[in-house]
């Protein structure tokens, strides 16, 4: 078992409200799943369990080493949380293929949040070697990007 990567977020909640306020259920129906909509709809503090799941599904792509290539959405990620409280994801469509293709086999997430901002925090897990998934990544003699 090999640790792939790490990834972490962080955003106010009440940037997530505003969007939600702009662009009502268009950002809601384009970031969340229904069940995350239902779940964090619940909830008493609806925006900060949005806004966890934000930086959840970002902290996600950072982890994976991805950002936005071809294939990911952000409704592909679904933060379900178990009857214990612990989050989960689970992946589907283009981006389960990018996950598999990279040979991650567990994505562990914890996400915290308060009134004022969410954050979360994922490890991705995997046999195998990575790779990067990204095509266009060319490297100079110390490693880093030409």
């Amino acid at each position: 078992m090999n640790i792939f990567g790490i990834g972490t977020d962080m955003v106010e909640c009440l940037r997530i409200a505003q969007m939600i306020e702009r662009h009502g259920e268009l950002f809601i129906n384009r970031v969340y799943t229904d069940h995350e909509i239902k779940y964090c709809q619940q909830r008493k503090a609806a925006t900060q369990h949005f806004a966890g799941r934000w930086a959840a599904k970002e902290a996600i792509l950072k982890a994976l080493g991805t950002g936005w290539v071809k294939g990911i959405s952000w409704r592909d990620m679904e933060i379900r949380t178990l009857a214990n409280g612990k989050p989960t994801v689970a992946f589907r469509g283009g981006t389960r293929e990018v996950v598999e293709r990279l040979g991650v086999t567990d994505m562990l997430i914890s996400i915290s949040h308060c009134r004022s901002h969410a954050t979360a925090y994922s490890v991705a897990i995997g046999n195998g070697q990575w790779e990067s998934p990204r095509t266009d990544e060319t490297f100079d003699e110390f490693g880093d990007f030409d």
